[in-house]
């Protein structure tokens, strides 16, 4: 015969508390969104000005691999990761990657990848689909020490002047960081480049001076 005691009080299971995970509303109808809600974590949406999901004092840029391409052609990544830099901790996460019939692209792609690990001193995370992406956040969740949010309107900029002067350089088509660089070694200012002849300006853009002077000039 087995006696029970009834006084006895039984234990409550305390809930365990998980990190808060903000993601942007553009995310609500990813698969991601899908599996956090399946793993049980807490997320809150809002319309965020810099990347994709926050835990914490951290900031994550998530990119498919199509978009990671497009984003690169269009130059919207370099924003994108001046953007990240205004955090105290950021990650550009890339889902899934497929083979690319245009060798010279898939080559500017991982040229791309290198810089903005070295360069850039962004961390690159690799996921293969939407679930790992969801099980990497997560993870970063549950070892996050922080448990407040940090702003969604970082006012805090890491980037040095020349590195500034470099980013706006780099907003016009057809420049990039190794022709932004060329331009400031020789002239120093935004001013000074602005105001350069148009010959010496030629020299350095190429075909690229057109559509340089159009915009100066509109």
């Amino acid at each position: 015969m087995v006696f029970y005691n009834i006084f006895k009080k039984e234990k409550e299971e305390k809930p365990v508390k998980h990190q808060k995970i903000i993601a942007d509303y553009r995310e609500k109808n990813s698969l991601v969104i899908s599996n956090l809600i399946e793993q049980k974590a807490e997320i809150q949406f809002e319309s965020l000005q810099i990347g994709d999901y926050i835990i914490g004092d951290a900031c994550i840029e998530r990119k498919t691999w199509k978009d990671f391409i497009s984003s690169m052609a269009d130059k919207r990544i370099f924003y994108q990761l001046w953007d990240l830099k205004k955090f105290q901790k950021y990650f550009l996460l890339i889902e899934g990657q497929e083979e690319m019939e245009n060798k010279n692209l898939e080559k500017a792609a991982k040229s791309l990848i290198l810089s903005i690990i070295t360069k850039y001193k962004i961390p690159i995370i690799f996921t293969k689909d939407e679930q790992e992406t969801a099980e990497t956040i997560v993870l970063m969740a549950n070892k996050s020490e922080n448990n407040k949010t940090f702003s969604l309107r970082p006012s805090r900029s890491f980037l040095s002047k020349e590195e500034q002067k470099q980013f706006i350089l780099e907003g016009f088509p057809g420049i990039g960081p190794i022709t932004s660089q060329k331009l400031l070694s020789r002239y120093k200012t935004i001013k000074s480049i602005i105001n350069a002849k148009e010959e010496e300006l030629r020299e350095i853009l190429g075909k690229k001076f057109e559509r340089f002077k159009e915009l100066i000039e509109s």
